[in-house]
């Protein structure tokens, strides 16, 4: 088994629905997104998947969120914008687009800040 990873960023506001704190009130990040796919075989190159294309891939899936109140950007306009839950739906997002039978997304961790975040992974 194979593991391919690439690293990214976006930049969003989010605002915690019942939270009890600073943190209910409207604030934004620069985000960190580190996503690891598997790969059962390699192709006729020697690839699990390509990094640029799998980085696109997540940058696409990303870009709905980069530079907006993510409150108002389905399904984050019912659902809490923690990182757990965004995590969870760039798992989902992804795996729609690359998931086969040689290759998957494994897991999804996303950073509000360089020193803490929350992972999503089946």
């Amino acid at each position: 088994m194979y593991e391919v990873k690439i690293n990214t960023t976006f930049s969003a506001a989010h605002q915690l629905r019942g939270y009890d704190g600073k943190y209910e009130n409207l604030h934004g990040h620069n985000w960190g997104a580190t996503v690891l796919v598997e790969a059962k075989e390699l192709d006729a190159i020697g690839l699990g998947i390509d990094f640029v294309v799998l980085k696109k891939k997540v940058e696409t899936i990303l870009s709905k969120l980069d530079y907006q109140n993510i409150n108002e950007i389905p399904p984050f306009d019912k659902q809490n914008p923690s990182a757990e839950n965004i995590a969870r739906w760039v798992f989902e997002e992804l795996s729609a687009d690359i998931g086969s039978d040689t290759v998957k997304v494994k897991r999804v961790e996303i950073r509000e800040m360089e020193n803490c975040g929350a992972a999503y992974y089946e």
